[in-house]
C-alpha cells in the first residue's frame, strides 16, 4: 500500500486529492498549518500539522511517505510571496525524508502571464523541474469553481460579469485529483510534465448563461473589458489547451451536482 502525503490537503484541490487517494485504498496524510474540524475531514485520512515556511513538523509529517503531492495555494500578500519558497522547502524536506516522487499542481502557461499570482506558480514549477528528485508537474486549466465564483460574486449586486473575447476550458477538482494521483503513482525515477485541460472550450458568456440557468439567478449577464496582463493572457487563449482535454466532468455537469 502506498503512503501519500498531500501538502495543502485542506484546500480546494487538496481535499479532492485526499478524497481520491483514500477512495483508491492508499494511506493518506493531509499536511497543513491548521487542522480542520471533524466536519471538514475526509474519513480514512490522517491529518497532521506542519509548516513549510518555518519547517516545524515537516520531518514527522513526511516520515515513511512514498509520494508527496503539493497543492498549497495563496492568492495575495505574504502568503503568495511565500508560495515559491514553500515549494523549495517541500522539495528539501522530501529529499531528507526519502520520498520517492514529488508532484506539483500549477497552472497552464503560468510563465506567460506577468500577473503576480501566475509568476509565483511559474517559479514553483521551475523549482520542481530543476530538482534532483523524481518530480511531476501537472499544468491544469482553471477550475470550474473559479468561473462560478466570479459569476456568484457579481450576481450578488445584480450583474453576472463576462469578459470580452475570453474563453475558458474549465476542469473539475476531481478530474485534476485523478491526474495528480496517477503522477504520484508513476513508476520510475524520471521527471514528468503533464497538461490537464477540461473537457470543453467555452466562451465566458456561454458559461455565464449556463450558470444563470442552473442557479436560477435573476442577475443580468453583462460584457466587460478585462484590462492588464491577465486580460491579454486570456484573450490570446493562453489558458486553453484543446489538445489536452483530459477532464470528464463538464461545467454543466458540475453545476448539476451542486
Amino acid at each position: 500500500m502506498t503512503t501519500i502525503a498531500v501538502a495543502g490537503g485542506t484546500g480546494l484541490a487538496g481535499r479532492a486529492v485526499v478524497a481520491e487517494a483514500v477512495a483508491a485504498g492508499h494511506t493518506v496524510r493531509s499536511i497543513s498549518r491548521h487542522l480542520p474540524d471533524a466536519a471538514h475531514r475526509v474519513a480514512g485520512a490522517e491529518y497532521v500539522r506542519a509548516d513549510f515556511c518555518t519547517g516545524v513538523g515537516l520531518a514527522p509529517a513526511l516520515a515513511g511517505v512514498d509520494a508527496l503531492i503539493e497543492t498549497m495555494d495563496a492568492r495575495s500578500g505574504r502568503g503568495l510571496r511565500a508560495l515559491p519558497v514553500m515549494s523549495v522547502a517541500a522539495l528539501g524536506a522530501a529529499a531528507r525524508a526519502g520520498v520517492g516522487r514529488c508532484v506539483l499542481l500549477t497552472i497552464v502557461r503560468a510563465g506567460e502571464c506577468s500577473m503576480g499570482y501566475y509568476q509565483a506558480q511559474a517559479a514553483r514549477a521551475l523549482s520542481y523541474e530543476k530538482s534532483a528528485l523524481p518530480t511531476s508537474v501537472v499544468y491544469a486549466t482553471q477550475f470550474h469553481n473559479l468561473v462560478a465564483g466570479v459569476f456568484s460574486a457579481g450576481a450578488k449586486v445584480g450583474l453576472i460579469p463576462t469578459f470580452n473575447g475570453v474563453s475558458f476550458q474549465t476542469i473539475s477538482t476531481a478530474d485534476v485529483a485523478s491526474v495528480l494521483l496517477a503522477e504520484a503513482l508513476r513508476e520510475g525515477r524520471g521527471k514528468a510534465s503533464v497538461v490537464a485541460g477540461g473537457p470543453d472550450v467555452q466562451g465566458m458568456r456561454e458559461l455565464a448563461e449556463t450558470w444563470k440557468a442552473a442557479t436560477g439567478s435573476k442577475a443580468m449577464v453583462v460584457a466587460l473589458p478585462l484590462p492588464g496582463s491577465f486580460g491579454s493572457f486570456l484573450r490570446a487563449g493562453k489558458n486553453l489547451v484543446p489538445d489536452e482535454a483530459v477532464g470528464n466532468e463538464t461545467f454543466s455537469d458540475w453545476l448539476g451536482r451542486r
